[in-house]
């Protein structure tokens, strides 16, 4: 028998089918995808088979040694993955040492590895670590670059994009924010790439959809979790998080419930509830075939846009910064026209999407240094990237998504002698608001 690889998929020619593939005509063979590889393999040496094996074709791989010291719990994820054959998924909160897990896990495997992460940040920020740590030339899939080396870091998009290229050169693949790959175009790259060993790494798996339940047969099961309040105080700092709520103004509070009475009422005539995030899409839908319902949407839009960007927030946050002059501030909002708003009104460097990356690097360096005590952002600053060292978050307008607010606890959770972390929400009272807040803290019961 001979089994080898063909763009994202496994070819075995012989006469035997083995489990998970499908009669080829076109080319006299069983297929299967390449995510089955180790099956495959498994399969054929458990029937006492002899097979030629001709799927991995991986770059010349330089000794991979780590030389960083792991922490007691780092030391027990990594020992988790490994007694689960090296396949699952590790759940460490922000500014836990994910990175310095993975890079173990790479010295463990010592094979061509690819690291695949959801910006081009990440992957700068990966690229770094890495040489530092292996002292080998990193290479990148993402941004202009196509550069195949031992060990690689690249996007999602170009990792979906090449998948049937690159999807028999490692032999380990590691996903950051693996919380990204149960998307429709994402969990290609899974299913395209040979890779025996996989390793998934977040700080909030949770997704709102609930496909994350696609990710024990993409890459494995949990195999190591633990929550930011498990090392408050010990490698990360203690913490208290709190809700502070505000009125809007009589002119904001009139318009907002005008608004939302219309998209009430459009609910009630309809006889619509709207219960989970699938009868939201179906209502979604509606809009582009009901212009009735297109109203009612628009409607909601803007009863919400009133109460995320409540003047009164302002208020509370110039009394907030006011009480906390001295100290370094995250403040976090929804929508970038609060960024801005509150960037000219108290002289706050803002990062948004639209901010670029030498400037958002300024930023972020002299935020770390002292020179800006303060940082104002929409949602860039959520996931993944560096973000220096702050004790107080400010979330003035968010979604309702767990992840999204642990990403933004986590942003305060770097340890320092001493330190104690705040994260205070600021609510607009009696909006569809609250119901966000309650929805995003989930987690906490």
């Amino acid at each position: 028998m001979l089994i080898r690889y063909d763009r994202g998929t496994i070819l075995i020619r012989g006469n035997l089918r083995v489990p998970n593939s499908t009669w080829d005509p076109r080319v006299e063979a069983f297929r299967t995808l390449a995510l089955h590889y180790p099956d495959v393999i498994r399969f054929l040496r458990n029937s006492h088979i002899d097979f030629k094996d001709n799927v991995l074709d991986l770059p010349p791989c330089p000794k991979l040694k780590a030389k960083t010291k792991l922490r007691d719990y780092q030391k027990e994820a990594l020992n988790a993955w490994l007694r689960t054959g090296k396949r699952g998924i590790i759940v460490l909160p922000t500014g836990a040492g994910k990175t310095v897990v993975a890079m173990a896990a790479i010295s463990h495997v010592d094979a061509p590895t690819i690291v695949i992460v959801p910006t081009i940040d990440l992957l700068e920020q990966w690229r770094i670590n890495l040489t530092e740590e292996f002292a080998v030339h990193i290479g990148a899939y993402g941004g202009g670059e196509n550069d195949l080396e031992a060990i690689t870091v690249s996007t999602y998009d170009s990792a979906y994009l090449r998948a049937e290229e690159l999807g028999n050169r490692f032999t380990l693949v590691i996903f950051d924010e693996v919380h990204h790959l149960p998307a429709p175009s994402y969990r290609q790259i899974a299913e395209l790439f040979v890779a025996p060993f996989r390793l998934g790494l977040t700080a909030t798996l949770v997704r709102e959809d609930e496909a994350h339940k696609l990710l024990p047969q993409l890459i494995g099961n949990v195999v190591y979790e633990l929550e930011a309040e498990d090392l408050a105080g010990t490698h990360l700092s203690h913490y208290t998080l709190e809700k502070r709520l505000v009125n809007l103004r009589p002119d904001e509070q009139l318009d907002y419930d005008n608004n939302y009475r219309i998209f009430r009422e459009y609910l009630r005539k309809k006889r619509i509830k709207l219960i989970s995030s699938q009868d939201f899409r179906r209502f979604i839908m509606k809009t582009g075939t009901d212009p009735e319902a297109r109203k009612a949407l628009l409607a909601r839009n803007r009863a919400l846009h009133i109460a995320l960007n409540a003047s009164s927030k302002i208020d509370a946050l110039r009394s907030l910064l006011s009480q906390n002059r001295a100290e370094k501030a995250l403040i976090f909002t929804h929508h970038n026209e609060l960024v801005y708003r509150i960037s000219r009104e108290f002289l706050i460097p803002a990062v948004t999407h639209q901010t670029s990356k030498e400037e958002r690097s300024e930023i972020l360096d002299k935020f770390k240094s002292g020179v800006y005590t303060k940082v104002v952002t929409s949602r860039v600053l959520d996931e993944g990237i560096d973000v220096p060292d702050a004790t107080l978050g400010v979330i003035l307008s968010g979604s309702g998504s767990s992840r999204e607010f642990i990403q933004r606890l986590g942003r305060l959770l770097r340890k320092r002698e001493g330190k104690r972390a705040r994260l205070v929400e600021i609510v607009s009272k009696e909006t569809r608001e609250v119901k966000i807040s309650q929805r995003r803290r989930r987690w906490e019961s």
